[in-house]
């Protein structure tokens, strides 16, 4: 049987349901039942509620390990898709709890319950540092401490570093970095915060590049590579490297919304990012924009995903086309 940790989120929903069409026995970890909707939800738009029937729901969270191990009996493999998204620093200690610890815990009763294999899901944020004068980011690519990374980013890292260890235990592991994630069913979560903000008419934009891919495009490689006998590795999972004007643009015209019009240079995010952080102060709310975010939305690193294409032989599918059916599924009818 298979467990996927973090079902109730867009790479886990969607996961779920590719393995189901696979036919698989697949059991899913859940904190609340309120949290199963959008996963209820994204199989009926694929006519699939036969299938939503077939996933064994257990209550259980990644940093209660009595309720993790019960999750784990008669387990095979493993998926691990759950982890805190927040650029908040509020949140720093809850990231290192989610991501780091609940990380290791996971690790730890794949090694007791002798799992034969892990996948975790890490992210483009946990990537090495490009050196001066060097743009391309591989998986090979060193993390460099004395950089200043988010609190995000950092949890990311210290996850894989759990990951890592497993491996020297003799678990057998591979570990998927994806960039940004688009993907149907998910609203205005992760990604779809973006598709928000173009369609109440957010005015900015920046000229820094992000890697992108499709979540079907991350859970095929995510299965195609649990099938493998690839073991202590990991793989960059980016469809295209896209200037972030243009793809701001892209979701524009395909909600037929006005494009972001306001250049926010360098000195105007520096100058957000501060009145952000006095924002939250004040009014006690989430942080927005921070530092590490204001810094990335400027930065023209190019993420390499030869290595995967190479790996599997796998064509990503084209994002321009891709956007336009996320941003028809987001549309209301």
């Amino acid at each position: 049987m298979i467990l996927v940790t973090g079902g109730t989120g867009l790479v886990g929903a969607h996961l779920l349901l590719q393995l189901l069409h696979g036919n698989e026995a697949v059991r899913a970890i859940y904190r609340s039942s309120s949290s199963i909707e959008k996963t209820k939800n994204l199989f009926e738009t694929e006519s699939r509620t036969d299938l939503f029937a077939k996933i064994e729901w257990v209550q259980a969270d990644i940093t209660d390990i009595p309720a993790l191990e019960k999750a784990f009996e008669n387990i095979e493999q493993v998926y691990h898709c759950a982890a805190l998204i927040s650029f908040d620093s509020k949140d720093e200690e809850q990231l290192r709890k989610i991501n780091i610890e609940g990380t290791a815990n996971v690790v730890n009763c794949c090694i007791d319950f002798n799992v034969k294999k892990l996948c975790h899901v890490s992210s483009i944020a946990a990537l090495g540092d490009a050196r001066e004068g060097e743009k391309t980011i591989t998986e090979e690519t060193e993390w460099n401490p004395e950089k200043n990374h988010g609190d995000y980013a950092l949890t990311k890292y210290g996850a894989e570093t759990e990951v890592w260890r497993g491996s020297q235990e003799g678990l057998d592991v591979v570990v998927v970095n994806p960039g940004v994630i688009f993907g149907k069913g998910f609203g205005n979560a992760g990604s779809g915060e973006l598709l928000e903000k173009i369609h109440d008419g957010f005015p900015f934009y920046t000229k820094g590049s992000t890697g992108i891919t499709a979540v079907e495009d991350v859970t095929n490689i995510m299965i195609q590579l649990m099938k493998t006998d690839i073991s202590g590795e990991r793989f960059t999972i980016v469809s295209e490297n896209i200037i972030l004007q243009n793809l701001l643009n892209n979701i524009a015209d395909n909600m037929q919304k006005k494009r972001p019009y306001i250049y926010a240079r360098p000195f105007m995010t520096s100058i957000y990012w501060r009145m952000d952080w006095l924002f939250s102060k004040v009014f006690l709310k989430k942080r927005s924009f921070t530092k590490a975010t204001a810094k990335s939305s400027h930065s023209t690193e190019i993420y390499d995903n030869s290595k995967i294409i190479n790996q599997l032989k796998y064509s990503f599918q084209p994002m321009k086309s891709y956007l336009t059916t996320v941003c028809a599924a987001y549309l209301p009818r």
